[in-house]
């Protein structure tokens, strides 16, 4: 049995579509494999995921906790403290990478006003005290970051990783159909997050001619099979569009030799 190592350094898109979905405590999707064993009975994928705060975050991270932060407990959730400044992504034994552009697209991150260290961390889901007054004492909050800052920073991704492996990289876009939007008059909605979206998913194919990553089109996969059945809110997606996602990932690590 052939094993194809996955590093994923993404959220929900990539959890879901890779790794599994549940809604309500039921599994709809069982990931990637429910494909593999069908089409390669001798390979098996195993995948080592990690949550995504933002490209300038992952740049910026020496690879230790602060240990004004260790001490802390902030209710993290998904994002980890040892998640968050890890640099496991530049030292991964992975047959292939897959990033995702969402985080860079959708978070705003907080800088420490002294140290510069950058957290991702929303102080709505504090409930102590003085823990969110000294988040809120001790943090600015930053703005979305740009296009042109975001392939920069992947573009500097991108080589670190290859300084350590030559593996195939390949990195999701965003589906930029939001249900229910109706737009036909965009004065005054010049960075509303379906524009966010399709700025970025423009900038991203330029980042694959310059740097030949692949890009796994999850705007076309689900625009072409239909948006309104496949998403069940702006980010969250169905377990078919979560298969649909996965077999376009499959047929990428199949041209790019890994399969």
């Amino acid at each position: 049995m052939r094993r194809v190592n996955l590093f994923l350094k993404g959220n929900l898109d990539l959890r879901d579509s890779l790794h599994s979905l549940r809604l309500n405590g039921d599994l709809q999707w069982n990931g990637i494999n429910e494909i593999v064993r069908a089409r390669y009975p001798d390979a098996t994928i195993r995948l080592r995921h990690e949550t995504f705060t933002r490209s300038d975050a992952l740049l910026q991270s020496g690879g230790t906790v602060p240990m004004e932060l260790a001490s802390c407990d902030l209710p993290l959730g998904a994002y980890p403290l040892s998640t968050q400044f890890s640099l496991a992504l530049f030292d991964a034994d992975a047959d292939a990478i897959i990033i995702s552009a969402m985080s860079d697209i959708a978070n705003r991150l907080l800088r420490h006003k002294n140290d510069g260290y950058l957290l991702f961390a929303d102080p709505a889901t504090i409930k102590v005290p003085d823990q969110l007054q000294w988040l809120k004492a001790s943090f600015e909050r930053l703005d979305f970051l740009d296009v042109e800052e975001s392939m920069a920073n992947l573009s500097a991704i991108i080589a670190r990783c290859r300084r350590h492996s030559d593996v195939p990289i390949l990195i999701y876009n965003v589906s930029s159909v939001m249900p229910g939007e109706s737009i036909h008059c965009h004065m005054g909605l010049e960075d509303i997050y379906s524009t966010r979206v399709k700025r970025f998913n423009l900038g991203l194919i330029d980042l694959s001619q310059k740097e030949g990553i692949s890009i796994v089109d999850v705007d076309s996969i689900l625009a072409r099979q239909g948006v309104d059945r496949l998403k069940l809110d702006p980010v969250h997606l169905t377990a078919e569009g979560c298969r649909l996602i996965a077999e376009e990932v499959v047929h990428i690590l199949d041209d790019v030799g890994c399969l």
